[in-house]
């Protein structure tokens, strides 16, 4: 199969690809999705093949309307009802997704055999388009490798997926540059499934002013596992390159260890990427970094994570996802 490169001239292309059982890679704010239609069972276990993604790792439905939520969620009661409609205001489109009870409809293939599906509405107006032209929603993971670094270019998409999908919608780099939060509504109390851009203090302010109880992250037990994930990010390790990642507390630290794992390439805040082998970490480039690394040939990325980066929830999240060896 070759894998074509298209245009946002060509969704209506793209969608005839979905339309027709094919999978079409695309982009969001967050990172590159590889795109099926929900209903289409045969496409969406043909994601799990292209990626070599876990099957009972369970995927975000991305749908263009609020009113696209009947068709792949069950009705919510009220409670439920009152803070997705509060976030929903609050947050979207963007980048958060919900766990919302499962319609009948969606496949076990969706939702990893969980009686609930994650839900997102994106902001990318490419991905809108897109999911308003197939005419239903997508079910979208990041279009890689199954726990290497997420695409936030359609040419990262191309180097981990060519050959193995449709076509790749070129939407340019990704705002964001990680992935979504999810969040548990049906949960008591609400809880944080994955950190992401959106942060537990504007969860908050939201959760606070509709009189429930403020968010807590979940407890995924023992060496970060479940038996179950609930949301992509959950259980398996992901955003790893091939290159070892190495993590240090100062500059200094990372000069140290730069000389035992050589060649190495170090991330550090902007302050201090004023070298040839130092790049800014942040999140909207950490995901690039880390292939770079790779397509260089480094041994080793450095990360330092000193009091600054440490205080972003969201980065640490996936910096530690990458350095796990599991």
């Amino acid at each position: 199969m070759t894998t074509r490169l298209l245009t946002s001239e060509h969704i209506s292309e793209a969608a005839h690809l979905l339309r027709s059982g094919e999978l079409v890679a695309f982009p969001t704010e967050t990172v590159y999705g590889l795109g099926a239609r929900v209903f289409d069972e045969r496409a969406v276990k043909r994601i799990f093949l292209a990626k070599g993604r876990p099957s009972d790792n369970p995927l975000i439905v991305h749908c263009a309307e609020k009113a696209d939520v009947k068709s792949v969620s069950s009705p919510l009661d009220a409670r439920t009802q009152q803070i997705f409609d509060a976030l929903y205001a609050a947050f979207c489109p963007g980048a958060l997704t919900m766990i919302l009870p499962k319609h009948p409809n969606i496949t076990d293939a969706v939702t990893g055999g969980l009686s609930s599906v994650a839900v997102r509405f994106p902001e990318h107006p490419v991905a809108q388009a897109l999911i308003r032209a197939v005419g239903e929603p997508l079910v979208a993971p990041s279009a890689n490798r199954s726990g290497y670094p997420s695409p936030t270019t359609a040419q990262h998409v191309l180097h981990d997926l060519e050959g193995r999908i449709a076509a790749v919608l070129d939407g340019g780099s990704c705002e964001v540059g990680i992935e979504s939060t999810v969040v548990n509504i049906l949960s008591d109390p609400l809880t944080i499934l994955r950190p992401g851009s959106i942060t537990q203090e504007q969860l908050n302010a939201v959760a606070l002013a509709q009189g429930f109880t403020p968010f807590v992250y979940a407890d995924v037990g023992k060496d970060n596992q479940m038996i179950a994930p609930q949301s992509p990010g959950m259980k398996y390790r992901h955003y790893a390159p091939d290159a070892a990642v190495i993590l240090a507390s100062s500059l200094q630290e990372s000069f140290e260890l730069a000389k035992n794992h050589h060649p190495a390439l170090i991330l550090a805040d902007a302050a201090f990427a004023n070298g040839t082998s130092i790049l800014a970490l942040s999140e909207q480039s950490l995901y690039a970094a880390l292939r770079t690394a790779d397509e260089q040939g480094f041994r080793a990325v450095i990360i330092v994570c000193d009091e600054t980066i440490q205080q972003n929830i969201a980065l640490m999240n996936r910096i530690t996802k990458a350095a796990s060896r599991r």
